[in-house]
C-alpha cells in the first residue's frame, strides 16, 4: 500500500512534479487509463485472495501459497499504478479515491482473514484497522483546508505491514514464528506512531488555518474601525461586507 493518491496536488502530481510525459493541463485524462485499471484490478483481487485463503481449513499449504501469491501481486500493483499515474500524468479524481480504498481493502482483508483463522491476534487487527479508518476520516475532515501528505514513516509503515502479513500468510515452519511476530510488532508500533504524527499534523494545520482566518478578519475590520466600533462596512468595488470577506 504505497503512497495513496489522496495527497495528489491540484496540478496533477502526487507531491512531486509531473513526469516528462505528463499531458497539458487542458488535456482531459481518460478515466480508464492503465493506472486506474491496475487499481480496479487490485480491488478485484481482494475477494479472490480471501477465497484462496479460506479454502479447506485455511491452512492447506498449496492454497496458502496461492493466497500469498495473489496478495503479493496486488501489493506490487499498488506500487506500479502510482508510479505510472505520476510519470504519465494519469492522475484522476477516481484514482485519488479508489487507490487508498484498494490499499486498505487489501490490508484489512488479510488481517481479518488471518485473525479469523486464528493465526493473528484480534487486538493487532483492531489497532491497525482503527488507525487506518481514523486517519482516513481525519484526512477528509481537513481536506477543504489542505492535504496531509504521506510521510516517510507512513510509507515505511505500509512496507512493514505488507512484509509482516506476507510472512504470516506463508506456510512456514514454527521456527520462523519469532520473525513473523517481530515484524508484526514493528508494524503495529509504526502504525500507532505514524497515526499520532498525522493527528499532530492535522491539529497544526487546523490551528494555522484559524489563525490565518482570524488575522485576515482583523486586518479587514481594522481598516474602518470608528469610535463607535463599527463591525462592517460596504466596499464600493464589489459591494461585499467585511463579514463576508472574513469567512
Amino acid at each position: 500500500m504505497s503512497t495513496p493518491r489522496q495527497h495528489v496536488t491540484a496540478s496533477g502530481g502526487s507531491g512531486a512534479a509531473p513526469g516528462p510525459h505528463a499531458g497539458s493541463p487542458h488535456d482531459p485524462v481518460p478515466l480508464w487509463n492503465i493506472a486506474n485499471i491496475l487499481t480496479v484490478g487490485r480491488i478485484a483481487l481482494v475477494p479472490v485472495f480471501l477465497v484462496l485463503l479460506f479454502v479447506g481449513d485455511g491452512h492447506d499449504t498449496v492454497w496458502r501459497l496461492a493466497a500469498t501469491g495473489v496478495f503479493a501481486i496486488a501489493a506490487i500493483t499498488d506500487r506500479i499504478d502510482g508510479q505510472l499515474a505520476r510519470k504519465h500524468g494519469l492522475v484522476t479524481d477516481f484514482g485519488k479515491l479508489a487507490d487508498p480504498i484498494a490499499d486498505k481493502a487489501l490490508i484489512g482483508a488479510a488481517l481479518v482473514g488471518l485473525s479469523l483463522l486464528g493465526d493473528l491476534s484480534w487486538w493487532v487487527t483492531g489497532i491497525i484497522a482503527a488507525r487506518e479508518l481514523g486517519i482516513t476520516a481525519l484526512r477528509f475532515a481537513v481536506l477543504r483546508h489542505a492535504v496531509i501528505p504521506a510521510s516517510r514513516g507512513g510509507k515505511l509503515k505500509t512496507l512493514v505491514q505488507t512484509l509482516a502479513i506476507g510472512v504470516y500468510l506463508l506456510p512456514l515452519p514454527d521456527s520462523v514464528a519469532p520473525v513473523a511476530i517481530g515484524l508484526m510488532i514493528l508494524a503495529v508500533a509504526l502504525t500507532v506512531v505514524t497515526g499520532l504524527d498525522y493527528v499532530v499534523q492535522a491539529i497544526r494545520l487546523r490551528t494555522g488555518v484559524r489563525r490565518s482566518e482570524s488575522g485576515r478578519a482583523d486586518d479587514v475590520t481594522g481598516e474602518d474601525v470608528t469610535g463607535e466600533g463599527a463591525a462592517t462596512r460596504d466596499t464600493p468595488d464589489d459591494g461585499r461586507t467585511v463579514g463576508e470577506d472574513a469567512r
